[in-house]
């Protein structure tokens, strides 16, 4: 197929190209997709060359693998990569070191001030600046249940821990972000 039908093709034509091996549809969905897909990453993983290296990862992941993918409309591309990218970060995570802090390290988050208008002195970077400071394990949890949207027992599945590990993940992770985020308002203000 030509480069010019294949820049016309919609995404359910354009995996069927991939499928068959075509360098420039997977080159399209590579463009298409590669920068949502480097922000999941460097929610998960801190270091840029780091999260380069496991987006890199994840796509040759993908189209390894698309013989067993399903087209079923619209989105789908996006969420079955995503899937993908958040594995190889967990992969990449694992191998590195142990993911969880023990409660004793903790300790000392756990009584963070409350403060109201606090993220209104922050911006977007600020903000993912302070989520990347999270130990591992935190940073971990709180991405899969707020921005993928998990419940404790989907947590605990996915990271072979239980569903109150999780949850004690989550909490001590929020206490952190709080303490940190508190203590960036009185640095501002």
């Amino acid at each position: 197929m030509k480069r010019d039908t294949i820049n016309t093709l919609d995404e359910a034509s354009l995996v069927k190209c991939c499928k068959d091996n075509n360098a420039f549809a997977q080159k399209i969905l590579y463009d298409k997709y590669v920068e949502p897909m480097m922000i999941l990453c460097l929610r998960y993983i801190v270091n840029p060359e780091d999260a380069k290296e496991v987006l890199m990862d994840g796509f040759l992941n993908f189209y390894k693998n698309i013989n067993g993918f399903a087209y079923l409309g619209e989105g789908s591309v996006k969420a079955w990569l995503k899937k993908i990218m958040v594995n190889q970060c967990l992969m990449h995570l694992r191998k590195r070191h142990p993911l969880f802090v023990t409660a004793k390290d903790a300790d000392h988050y756990e009584n963070a001030d409350n403060s109201e208008n606090a993220l209104d002195h922050l911006n977007a970077k600020e903000i993912m600046k302070i989520i990347h400071s999270l130990p591992d394990g935190y940073r971990t949890v709180f991405n899969l249940y707020f921005f993928e949207g998990m419940n404790h027992r989907e947590i605990g599945e996915m990271l072979n821990i239980s569903e109150n590990t999780s949850k004690s993940q989550l909490h001590r992770a929020r206490a952190i972000l709080k303490e940190k985020i508190i203590g960036k308002q009185k640095i501002v203000l």
